[in-house]
């Protein structure tokens, strides 16, 4: 049985591994919130156990093994945030801090009842995909809001869950996974951009436009 410790960084290096390939040292201590030596300490610990692979002057990527328990870790932690919001009530902007609490205590019985008890489900509330039991994860791409240009249209699929304060504004606005979105105008040098759904017109930064991931639609399904 892995650590605590050991889970979090297997999973925040799979994650950042998603987005940039191999992890620096730097960019894994400041994700997780502790000071580069801490990091170089657990990825050398995490080599050792076969868990990653680290170059010093490449990075450090995980292994077939790391991998596969990092996604474990985080089909724990996405089934727990959905079973939260549609089981106990909770609201998609506090799954996330309840969930990483309890994704390392689960029992795989525990995951496999949640998981048929939900339906079998493929998404957690922020639109993000739970990995299979077997490990196999399907990630889609997605553009982000902010790099849409007006008269577009499309369908929300995904929202970053890193902030819950954006996650409040934006289910309040209806700005949520399968809401039809449409840029009606987007502000030079970096400035707003106004997007409607349903009827409702809402005015965004560009910073919060860009927590969330959308699917194009094609002009003919608009």
């Amino acid at each position: 049985m892995l650590s605590e410790a050991v889970q979090d960084y297997l999973k925040t290096i799979y994650k950042l591994q998603e987005q940039c390939g191999a992890v620096s040292t730097s960019a894994l201590a400041e994700a997780m919130g502790v000071a580069a030596a801490s990091a170089t300490g657990m990825v050398t610990k995490l080599a050792g156990l076969k868990l990653a692979r680290h170059n010093p002057y490449q990075g450090v990527i995980l292994t077939k093994a790391g991998e596969k328990m990092a996604l474990e870790v985080i089909r724990h932690h996405r089934l727990l945030e959905l079973y939260l919001a549609e089981a106990l009530g909770y609201s998609w902007d506090k799954v996330h801090e309840e969930a990483e609490r309890l994704e390392h205590v689960i029992s795989e019985e525990f995951e496999e009842k949640i998981f048929e008890a939900l339906g079998r489900p493929t998404r957690d509330p922020h639109g993000d995909p739970i990995p299979a039991k077997d490990g196999t994860l399907v990630v889609a791409e997605h553009d982000r809001l902010s790099d849409l240009e007006p008269g577009a249209t499309a369908v929300i699929r995904q929202v970053s869950d890193t902030n819950a304060e954006i996650l409040r504004y934006l289910g309040i606005r209806g700005l949520v996974p399968d809401a039809a979105v449409e840029v009606l105008d987007k502000a030079p040098f970096n400035g707003p951009l106004t997007v409607k759904t349903g009827e409702t017109a809402h005015v965004l930064g560009r910073e919060v436009a860009s927590h969330i991931r959308v699917e194009a639609r094609a002009a003919d399904d608009a």
